[in-house]
């Protein structure tokens, strides 16, 4: 029960529904357990008595208790269908502002299918078992107790001789939640890895196909289907061994009311209409301990579910905000590195290794190196996606833990590598940082951006709709889109990470030109692999494995002998190649 203690913040606040659920429940067992009591009137009172003049009467009551029983169930089912519906919608808001403020370092572990299988398989689970499965585990309560009260009420010794068995039941019923638990747990993890593998194959249908690899994605899946079904199987064949061993423990009530309530009619201890009512009170003492196996099947993969979730919920917010944070007012966007040093991982290499180097308000930095050298790992920690293990980091002076996070990232135009736009409008992307921007602000982004020409051209124009992940636009499109996105945020702070690798060169140098006006009193930092993109900044930072190798301008740079040099010669010894032979060749 550990686990719904922990999530009741989101169902308490909807208890008075739940409450009105089980008042309607109560009157609910009330009309079933009278049922047998109007058999045993019928046959007792009635017809052995031949006292016919009371059928119209008996008959009015069975209709008026069957009245109340619909209305009753009625209510119950819509106020716990209601408890249970606003519990999701509060739990799973609650599950997906906190995917909102996790760190970077939380989705460098996380798969994205095992996520969407949390927010809604698991959460669906949980709504079944608080709208269903709590109400049933009291049904079942109030049913046992209001039908040994009555059971009691006829005769002791029938009752306790009846009773005789259910200890075993229930040690039996006990056994099977000790084993089915672990068993569905099983289940909802396998699920989330079968969500993941199909998420990634959908989203990676082009390299997929591209390489022929379908039919190896096709036995990875089955694969993971195979152990979601083993799985199944599994817990399937728990419920099957522990099932009918319940069943046949609540066949031997029956025998044993039969059996010994036979001996009582016949020694006029009790009469007929007893035994009448007895054969139904039994079967509400045997069917709803029976179905005790499914409440707790439900209950197992309720709780099951319910860890899932916590697990996302609990998770700790690496980034965090100052206990009083400073609104930034008036940033400037003076960027200063002070000996950082940051590791992704405890215990890995180092990412960055004493970085430190000063960016006043308007000055561009070029930052180039290998793959995995460092350049990207610095502006995240600009825009603080990760935390530096040792050394300061300030802006405008003041360390940046200072600012309240989520209104210094809106100082900060930040163009990933890889561009990510929503499923929307072509408008609604590049507004998507500053929803309340004009139309005549949208289109200026595009068009330092170089494109308004491009979105023109499409039927809709700006609202144009993408397809998911920007489906129907080239790679360079998409680019120049997010640019366009960030420079409508007006920042202080621009942030471009290779941000013109997927156009030509043609297209770049018109970015380019168009970014310088953009860059005017900003604080720029371009990341690159091409010289030509960063050969204009004011200061050039070289990296290799986390350090800072080099630093310098483009001129200074190409005649130190050192990584930078041997960059440019690589890059343009071909161009050089290629212009003396068209001379040769003319």
């Amino acid at each position: 029960m550990e686990t719904f203690k922990k999530l009741k913040q989101y169902y308490w606040p909807y208890k008075r529904y739940f409450f009105l659920s089980l008042f309607s429940l109560f009157f609910v067992v009330l009309t079933t357990v009278a049922y047998p009591i109007v058999m045993q009137i019928t046959v007792d009172d009635i017809i052995r008595e031949e006292n016919y003049g009371l059928v119209p009467v008996l008959s009015l009551v069975f209709i008026g208790i069957m009245i109340v029983k619909s209305i009753s169930t009625f209510f119950h089912q819509y106020m716990g269908d209601y408890f249970g519906i606003s519990t999701v919608f509060n739990l799973r808001d609650s599950l997906y502002k906190k995917l909102q403020s996790l760190s970077f370092h939380y989705y460098d572990n996380a798969k994205t299918g095992d996520l969407m299988s949390r927010l809604t398989a698991d959460v669906e689970l949980f709504r079944f078992f608080l709208s269903f499965g709590f109400s049933e585990l009291v049904r079942i309560t109030l049913l046992v107790l209001g039908s040994l009260s009555v059971m009691f009420y006829y005769s002791v010794p029938l009752a306790l001789v009846t009773m005789a068995s259910m200890p075993f039941l229930i040690v039996v019923v006990r056994k099977f939640d000790q084993r089915v638990h672990p068993a569905f747990r099983k289940i909802r993890k396998s699920f989330g890895r079968l969500n993941t593998r199909v998420q990634e194959n959908v989203s990676g249908m082009n390299t997929v196909k591209s390489l022929s690899r379908e039919d190896f994605e096709i036995d990875r899946f089955a694969d993971k289907g195979d152990n979601y079904r083993q799985h199944y199987l599994n817990t399937a064949t728990i419920w099957s061994k522990y099932f009918p061993l319940m069943e046949f423990i609540g066949n031997i009530c029956v025998v044993s009311l039969l059996g010994f309530g036979g001996y009582l009619v016949m020694t006029g201890a009790i009469d007929v209409g007893v035994i009448v009512a007895y054969f139904t009170l039994i079967w509400y003492l045997v069917g709803p301990l029976m179905n005790f196996g499914f409440v707790i099947n439900n209950f197992s993969q309720s709780k099951a579910a319910g860890e899932r979730l916590l697990e996302i919920l609990e998770s700790e917010d690496e980034i965090k905000n100052a206990s009083e944070p400073v609104n930034p007012q008036g940033v400037k966007g003076h960027v200063t590195f002070n000996d950082v040093t940051l590791t992704y991982v405890e215990n890995d290499d180092q990412a960055l290794k004493n970085i430190s180097f000063d960016a006043p308000p308007g000055k561009t930095i070029g930052l180039i190196g290998a793959t995995g050298s460092g350049k990207t790992s610095i502006t995240q920690l600009i825009t603080r996606f990760y935390e530096p293990e040792q050394g300061e980091l300030l802006l405008d002076g003041r360390p940046i833990e200072d600012y309240s996070l989520k209104e210094m990232r809106k100082h900060i135009g930040f163009v990933l590598q890889e561009p990510f736009l929503f499923s929307t409008s072509i408008k609604d992307n590049i507004a998507y940082g500053n929803p309340e921007a004009s139309m005549d602000d949208i289109i200026d982004a595009a068009k330092r951006a170089q494109a308004h020409d491009f979105i023109m051209a499409m039927p809709d124009g700006y609202d144009t709709l993408l397809g998911e992940r920007g489906m129907g636009l080239s790679g360079g499109q998409k680019q120049r889109i997010s640019i366009a996105r960030a420079i409508l945020i007006n920042p202080k702070v621009l942030v471009l990470d290779d941000a013109t690798s997927a156009v030509d060169m043609e297209t770049e140098f018109k970015i380019q030109k168009a970014l310088k006006e953009v860059m005017k009193g900003r604080t720029t930092f371009i990341i690159a692999h091409r010289i030509s993109s960063l050969k204009h900044s004011d200061e050039i930072l070289v990296l290799e494995d986390g350090a800072i190798v080099e630093r310098g301008l483009h001129e200074q740079l190409l005649n130190n002998g050192g990584p930078y040099q041997r960059i440019y010669d690589i890059q343009y010894q071909d161009k050089e190649a290629i212009l003396g032979e068209n001379k040769q060749h003319a």
